[in-house]
């Protein structure tokens, strides 16, 4: 089994804040969301998931000779960041890639598909 991360490709508003569903919009997808993590833990594939505050919330650690700094703000700015994700462990890229589509289907938006690096 390899694990896979789905990373949820979100659209910025261009502030470093997302583009925030209303709750009409916001309840059929966490609906959707809730089933496709259910659907994961049924078939033995989930490993962990979260969704991410917006990139304004960030802080960021940068190497400065011997010193580390401290940034507030997104490490890069950028029309999409990441918004959530989902840890998969799967037999292949194939299956990983399924669960890709799922996501894409439940939520909305963009999903990258990455194996871990081990």
């Amino acid at each position: 089994m390899t694990q896979y991360l789905l990373s949820v490709v979100t659209p910025s508003a261009g502030t470093g804040e997302h583009v925030q569903p209303t709750p009409e919009q916001l309840a059929p997808i966490m609906a959707r969301v809730d089933q496709l993590r259910a659907d994961m833990q049924s078939a033995g594939v989930w490993v962990f998931a979260g969704g991410l505050e917006a990139p304004s919330t960030a802080t960021v650690l940068r190497p400065s000779g011997d010193e580390v700094l401290l940034v507030d703000g997104p490490f890069a700015e950028g029309k999409e960041y990441l918004g959530g994700f989902t840890v998969v462990d799967v037999p292949d890229l194939d299956a990983a890639l399924e669960w890709g589509r799922r996501t894409v289907a439940a939520i909305g938006l963009p999903i990258e598909v990455r194996p871990f690096s081990w």
